[in-house]
C-alpha cells in the first residue's frame, strides 16, 4: 500500500491538472496578471497562478483545472498549492506550507468572480476537504476522484494482481532516496497503472513534463490520504460534473454511489469510454463533450 499511495498521489496533478490544457501561449506569472482579473491578487501570498488562456466572450468565468478545459469559456488558470508544483522555494512560500493545504484553495476562489473549479484525483479530494469553497464557487469538476479514501484498499487489490516490470526497482530506489528526482522515476515506471494501452506513450510523455515535488508527496502521504472523507457537498444545487475513464483502477468510482449527495439532478455523472486516470488522453473529444454539459448547466443556472 505505501508504494500505491506515493504513486497515485504523485501524478494526481493536483488541482493544478497541468497537462493537456490546450491553451494558446505559455503560461504567464501572476504578476503579468495582476489586477487585471481581480485586483485583490495583488494581496495574495501563498497561492501560484499561472494564466493559461483568456476567451473573448468569457463573461469572466474562471477553471483552475485539469486538461478538458483547453475548449471551455472563460480564463483557464493553473493552481499550485504552496509548496507543490512550481509554487516551491519562492519568497511567497511560508515555512511550513502543507498547514494551510487543502483550506489554502479558499484563497484562490475569493477574490474571483463566477469561479469554476476543477480538480484531479487528489485535487478533486483537496476541493472537497475545503468547506469555504461551498459559498463561493459557480460550479465544479471532480476528474477521477473520489468522496473518501475507500478507493485505496480497491487500487491496492488491483495493483497486486497487476505487477509493472520494472517498478519494484524504482520503488526501491526511492525508498532508499526520496527526492523529487526519484519520485519522477517511480511514477514514469508505475504510468501502466494509469493508462490504456492505447494512450500509454502519451501518457508517459505527460508524466515526463511534470513537475515533482516529493515533500509535497511525503505529506499528503502521512497526514492526508488515508483520513480523506469529503467535508462538504454540492447540496445547493451547485452544477457539478463527476467524470472519469471507464479504465480507471486507480480511483475507484463507485464510491460516490455511498452517498446521495452526488446522485442529485444537478451532478452530471459521466464514463469516459476507452480511457483510464487521465481521461482527457485517451478521449479528448468525450471529455470535451462532458465539460459542454457543464457550461450548459451553468448557464441555465445563472
Amino acid at each position: 500500500m505505501p508504494l500505491t499511495r506515493k504513486v497515485r498521489r504523485s501524478v494526481s496533478g493536483g488541482v493544478r491538472g497541468r497537462p493537456g490544457c490546450g491553451a494558446r501561449g505559455g503560461p504567464r506569472s501572476l504578476d503579468e496578471v495582476r489586477g487585471q482579473v481581480a485586483p485583490g491578487l495583488g494581496a495574495w501570498r501563498t497561492v501560484e497562478l499561472a494564466l493559461r488562456s483568456r476567451r473573448a466572450g468569457a463573461g469572466g468565468r474562471v477553471r483552475g483545472g485539469a486538461g478538458p478545459c483547453g475548449r471551455c469559456p472563460g480564463t483557464t488558470w493553473l493552481v499550485d498549492l504552496p509548496g507543490d508544483g512550481s509554487n516551491h522555494g519562492g519568497p511567497q512560500v511560508p515555512a511550513r506550507p502543507y498547514e494551510q493545504w487543502p483550506t489554502v484553495l479558499a484563497e484562490a476562489a475569493r477574490p474571483l468572480d463566477d469561479v469554476v473549479m476543477v480538480g484531479h484525483s487528489t485535487g478533486g479530494m483537496f476541493m472537497l476537504s475545503c468547506p469555504e469553497l461551498e459559498g463561493q464557487l459557480a460550479g465544479m469538476a471532480l476528474v477521477t476522484s473520489a468522496p473518501h479514501a475507500g478507493w485505496r484498499q480497491t487500487f491496492a487489490q488491483w495493483a497486486e494482481v497487476h505487477p509493472v516490470a520494472g517498478l519494484g526497482e524504482a520503488a526501491d530506489a526511492y525508498g532508499h532516496n526520496p527526492n523529487d528526482e526519484t519520485l519522477r522515476l517511480l511514477t514514469l515506471a508505475a504510468a501502466e497503472w494509469n493508462f490504456t494501452p492505447e494512450g500509454l506513450a502519451a501518457g508517459r510523455a505527460l508524466l515526463d513534463g511534470f513537475p515533482y515535488c516529493h515533500d509535497a508527496v511525503a505529506w499528503a502521504d502521512a497526514h492526508f490520504d488515508a483520513t480523506y472523507r469529503a467535508l462538504w457537498k454540492p447540496h445547493s444545487g451547485l452544477p457539478t460534473l463527476i467524470v472519469s475513464g471507464a479504465e480507471d483502477h486507480v480511483v475507484d468510482q463507485r464510491l460516490w454511489a455511498d452517498d446521495p449527495a452526488f446522485g442529485r439532478p444537478h451532478v452530471l455523472r459521466r464514463t469516459i469510454e476507452g480511457a483510464a486516470h487521465f481521461p482527457w488522453v485517451e478521449n479528448p473529444r468525450a471529455v470535451r463533450s462532458a465539460f459542454a454539459e457543464l457550461t450548459a448547466s451553468l448557464s441555465r443556472a445563472s
